[in-house]
Formats: structure tokens, C-alpha cells, sequence
């Protein structure tokens, strides 16, 4: 994904004079070609997060668009004050972009993973998340969030799209399979996870949706029919219980007056104490496809 996102940095680099690139001082091997079309617009900030989100909201205040760019954990928590008081509090048009959303960085442990991030920043007034699940889905992710003038976070992560799967057209929310005796409902690249699961399942049984913002925009009434019809909705995100996806898709399910059984697959932190891979993370939170693959087998045979 994050050579997907350089290159439309680069292109708006070259065509939108506007546009201003910050870096937390990463960014080798993936950003070379986005500072070569940014030129003085493109900005190594160091080590230093909150300075970086600080001089951004000044930059934007002038009509800029700013980006300001580091791994999740680091352009997230670290900075999160000013993203707050600064970005949100002002509406200022600061794209946050953080690589390797969730278990991403794996083995470099809790300080490297960002698995909360989604829960404190769209808490934020005027912020909204975007959340591609795959390599191909970040140019329309990245299209919606730049046609939004107003905070936004990119979490980014790992992961390509099957080749027998035809993307659909650009929305907050999709669906990617069909089926009329379970809803599942995914985000970010764990949705990879969960079309895994599926693929060695009755595909006629289950309707996959993928959304990509939070908070959702508006509940999409083709996912609002898919629950009605199946009676069952399957959360599933790399992320964790509080504040990401299930709650507010739950809420919104409430609010409509829909009636369901409701299971959440959610990232469950270290439960003991140990890390691994990101792969090794998924399957302790039950995240990994055999997991995904079980329950939805366990939720078809659960009478309504």
C-alpha cells in the first residue's frame, strides 16, 4: 500500500503546487520519488511528531494541503494532542498518514503497533479515517479523502486483492461477496483474511462487506437489506473492541431499530505477553482465516 500511496503522492506533487509533504524523518525506499516531485515542498521534520503536526496546521492555515507522514504509532500517539487542538479543533485540511495500521510492524512489539489508533483519533471533532484493504483499493480511498477538505487519517497497511476479485466502484462501504445466511462485515486488510475464509466456504452463504471510513458516513441501506435478510452480522478489524468499527456499526444498528445475533473479531492486544509477526498476533486475536472461517461456521449453524 505504501508504494500505491507514494505514487499518487508523487503525482500530486507534480500537479497541485498546493500540496506539502512532511516526513517524521521515514519514509527510505518508499518516499524518494515523492521528494523529487515535491522539491521544496516535501519536508524531513526529524524526529519530532508533534512539532511536525503543529507546523502543518500553521502550513494548511494559508490554504495548503499538508500531509504529515510517519509509521501509525508514531504519527498517532505521539503527536496526538496537537492533532487534537491544533488539526481537529480548527478544521484544518492535515491529512495524518500512518504505515502498518494494527499488528503491522509485528515483531517490534506494542511500541510499533498501532491497534487503538482509530478509536482516539475519530473521536476527534472533524475527523474522519480511511482505511483501504488492499493495494488496489488506496487510490480510491486516497481520491475520497483528498476531495474532503478537513482533517482526515490514512492508516495504511499490507495486502493485494485476489485475482477473481472485481473491485466495485468507490464507497465508504462495498460489497464483495453475496450470500443470504450470514453478514460479514470487515476493515482495513484483514478483509484479505476474511475472503480467505470464505473461499473455502459456501460463497452462496455469505455476504462480505469491506468499509473504509470511520465513522461511517452513512449506513449504506444495501448492507442495512444484507442484515435484515441473514439475521446475522460478523464484525471483524484489526483493531480493538472499543471505539473501531463494531461499535459504530453496532450503534448504527441499533438506531435503525435492526435486530441481529452480533459477534466482533477484534485485536485482543497480547494476552500473553509475548509478540510475534503480525500473522502470529492475528491468530492469538482470532483474526488469522481458520479463525474467521470458524465462527462464521459456527454462526450459520446457530439457529436464529
Amino acid at each position: 500500500m505504501r508504494k500505491a500511496f507514494s505514487a499518487l503522492m508523487e503525482h500530486a506533487g507534480k500537479t497541485d503546487k498546493k500540496t506539502i509533504f512532511f516526513t517524521g524523518d521515514l519514509g527510505f525506499m518508499a518516499l524518494e520519488g515523492v521528494r523529487e516531485s515535491m522539491g521544496d515542498r516535501f519536508v524531513n521534520t526529524g524526529v519530532s511528531e508533534q512539532n511536525m503536526v503543529t507546523a502543518a496546521a500553521a502550513v494548511a492555515s494559508e490554504g495548503f494541503t499538508v500531509f504529515c507522514y510517519s509509521i501509525a504509532p508514531f504519527t498517532v500517539f505521539r503527536p496526538a494532542e496537537q492533532i487534537r487542538l491544533d488539526v481537529c479543533l480548527h478544521n484544518k485540511n492535515v491529512k495524518i498518514v500512518g504505515n502498518g495500521g494494527g499488528y503491522g510492524y509485528g515483531i517490534m512489539g506494542g511500541t510499533h503497533h498501532a491497534i487503538e489508533d482509530i478509536a482516539v483519533l475519530s473521536s476527534f471533532q472533524n475527523m474522519r479515517c480511511y482505511i483501504p484493504f488492499c493495494k488496489e483499493d488506496v487510490e480510491g480511498v486516497f481520491n475520497s479523502m483528498m476531495d474532503r477538505v478537513g482533517p482526515a487519517y490514512l492508516r495504511l497497511g499490507g495486502g493485494q486483492k485476489p485475482e477473481d476479485l472485481e473491485l466495485p466502484k468507490y464507497s465508504h462501504t462495498r460489497k464483495l461477496t453475496s450470500g443470504k445466511k450470514i453478514t460479514v462485515v470487515a476493515l482495513g486488510p484483514v478483509t484479505l483474511n476474511a475472503l480467505t475464509a470464505i473461499s473455502s466456504l459456501n460463497k452462496d452463504e455469505i455476504e462480505l462487506f469491506v468499509i473504509t471510513e470511520i465513522p461511517i458516513p452513512n449506513f449504506s441501506s444495501e448492507l442495512q437489506e444484507s442484515i435484515k435478510k441473514t439475521g446475522k452480522l460478523l464484525v471483524v478489524e484489526e483493531h480493538v473492541q472499543r471505539g473501531g468499527l463494531g461499535e459504530n456499526l453496532a450503534e448504527l444498528v441499533l438506531e435503525s431499530g435492526l435486530s441481529c445475533q452480533y459477534q466482533h473479531l477484534f485485536a485482543k492486544g497480547y494476552p500473553n505477553g509475548l509478540y510475534g509477526s503480525q500473522k502470529y498476533h492475528q491468530k492469538l486475536s482470532s483474526l488469522d482465516p481458520d479463525s474467521i472461517k470458524s465462527k462464521i461456521q459456527e454462526m450459520i449453524n446457530e439457529k436464529k
